[in-house]
């Protein structure tokens, strides 16, 4: 399993210079082998590496650097084919399409750059890198991480790392390989019913609310809105500092709300049933208001961190339809839109049982996803002669 982990470096003025003209350099190379791949209808990696490998050798660029630009700039192009394929980028003769297949890729002047084993290396001990610019190899530059962080570069560090640099300062993003944990034998399910009201719903009584959260959007598109009538350089920059940052609080409190339903399935020995919720977006159909609720909703970040954290640990997990478990009964199955008489509250119209409407669903997720266990498990047994 493959994670990610972030070092800050720290570098003296000299290496802070170097690192930046390097960025500024690959990436401003990037837009012209962009230019030239477009001009030749995007040709494979192959190809075009027979157009640019020279011109990037004589702007500078060390061997491995102009292969890594050059993939860089295919791998782009891959990715907005298959963007455009998916149609993520609506329909053929739609606005945003036509402006994504009129014109070039380009890349930022801080866009990260990707570094293989011979262009930087670590010194985990001393907690230094050596890493290649275009003005020499810069050795001995520090960087910073937290304890855990450090553990899983010393063990499992494997592969290409990215140089970034954001608002200033400079980081190394390391490709781990992390083993997977072997699953045991879960003794029973916890489903776990994702929402807004509340982000996270356990048929165990875990119950993560969304108030504080949707609070501190609220506030945040506030202050958006006074920024961007404001109009000035300042203020743009600002709003890129404010996004940033509400990322940053939105992706801690999914850690949290992920690493708590993990550790109590791992504690009680049971495994976990997920909604699968890809495409709901374009499934549900909402009013204007609700609209900026949903698609600010990190519901698919949070899923993956619960689905890695799980993994890791080794707990059994499954994604079930979501399809009417808030319409549910848990205690009697019967399906019904006016068993959910609120937001809050599920009343079964045939038993009469009363719950908390995100309880109830919840339950009803444990339930499925032990059926899809069980059967999965069934499917894999030979049946005998």
């Amino acid at each position: 399993m493959k994670i990610v982990t972030q070092v800050k470096l720290m570098p003296d003025a000299v290496q802070a210079s170097a690192l930046r003209s390097t960025l500024r350099t690959v990436n401003d190379l990037a837009c012209w082998v962009s230019e030239v791949a477009f001009a030749h209808g995007v040709p494979r990696e192959y190809e075009l590496r027979k157009h640019t490998y020279a011109h990037l050798k004589a702007s500078g660029l060390g061997a491995q650097a102009a292969q890594h630009v050059i993939k860089k700039v295919r791998d782009a192009y891959t990715t907005l084919h298959a963007n455009i394929r998916a149609g993520n980028l609506g329909k053929p003769k739609s606005k945003r399409r036509i402006k994504a297949e009129s014109k070039p890729i380009t890349f930022r002047p801080d866009a990260a750059q990707p570094y293989d084993d011979r262009c930087v290396s670590w010194q985990l001990d001393q907690q230094t890198v050596s890493i290649w610019t275009t003005a020499g190899r810069l050795k001995n530059v520090r960087f910073a991480c937290s304890t855990d962080a450090l553990k899983v570069l010393q063990q499992y560090r494997k592969g290409e790392s990215d140089l970034i640099e954001r608002d200033g300062a400079f980081y190394l993003i390391a490709t781990c390989e992390v083993p997977e944990a072997e699953q045991y034998e879960p003794d029973g399910f916890i489903g776990v019913d994702l929402g807004i009201v509340n982000i996270a719903t356990t048929s165990t009584g875990y119950q993560a609310a969304g108030r504080g959260l949707n609070r501190y959007r609220r506030r945040q598109v506030a202050l958006r809105a006074k920024l961007q009538k404001k109009r000035t350089k300042s203020a743009k920059r600002r709003l890129k500092e404010r996004s940033r940052r509400e990322q940053r609080h939105v992706k801690n409190q999914n850690h949290i709300i992920a690493k708590t339903i993990v550790t109590e399935a791992e504690r009680t020995g049971r495994g976990l049933s997920l909604e699968e919720l890809k495409g709901i977006r374009t499934r549900v159909r909402l009013r204007k208001p609700q609209r900026v609720a949903l698609h600010s909703w990190a519901f698919a970040q949070l899923g993956d961190f619960i689905v890695y954290k799980a993994r890791r640990a080794g707990v059994p997990l499954v994604f079930v339809d979501p399809a009417y478990s808030s319409r549910e009964c848990a205690q009697c199955g019967h399906v019904d839109r006016l068993n959910r008489t609120s937001q809050a509250t599920f009343a079964c119209r045939r038993c009469g049982v009363v719950a908390h409407a995100d309880r109830n669903a919840s339950r009803v997720l444990a339930r499925r996803g032990a059926d899809a266990w069980n059967a999965g498990r069934e499917s894999r047994v030979p049946a005998t002669p």
